[in-house]
């Protein structure tokens, strides 16, 4: 049975913890068109209905899978399986961005992910908080580091 063992209190969310799983699990899934019920994933991963939507939200955002009415969650034919926080730090590498060139704003980069603003800023952040990209008041945010070489298999 798959499923992640979640500790009582995770730093992360155990909505985020969740949906990193989630993630993961799709490979399996993709070839029956749809994802197992909410109630199915509940007693799979032994949470709340509002954990699943919360991390079901988090992979809509990313592109990963989509609602169908009728259906319930699919997986999107041919999506980008980074995550948001994965693509947006290979936009360091892809647009040939050196330290101390300019990062893309939040509209852009919400424009190229197709993510909302609140899901973009929670990268932003998460990047600045790994030194990857600095704040300059008045200018907006410039990479301050090069990401470390992703090792994917």
């Amino acid at each position: 049975m798959m499923g992640a063992e979640v500790s009582e209190a995770s730093p992360r969310g155990t909505y985020l913890v969740i949906a990193e799983t989630l993630r993961s699990e799709i490979a399996v899934w993709e070839g029956r068109g749809s994802l197992p019920s909410e109630a199915e994933l509940m007693n799979m991963h032994s949470v709340s209905r509002n954990t699943i939507r919360r991390a079901l939200k988090v992979l809509e955002g990313d592109g990963v899978v989509e609602s169908a009415p009728g259906i319930g969650w699919r997986v999107v034919r041919g999506g980008d399986r980074r995550s948001l926080a994965e693509r947006m730090t290979d936009v360091i590498t892809e647009d040939s961005l050196s330290v101390g060139d300019t990062y893309p704003s939040e509209a852009k980069l919400c424009e190229r992910f197709g993510a909302s603003r609140t899901a973009v800023r929670r990268v932003l952040a998460q990047m600045e908080g790994h030194g990857l990209l600095a704040t300059v008041h008045g200018k907006g945010r410039t990479v301050r580091a090069l990401p470390a070489p992703a090792v994917r298999p």
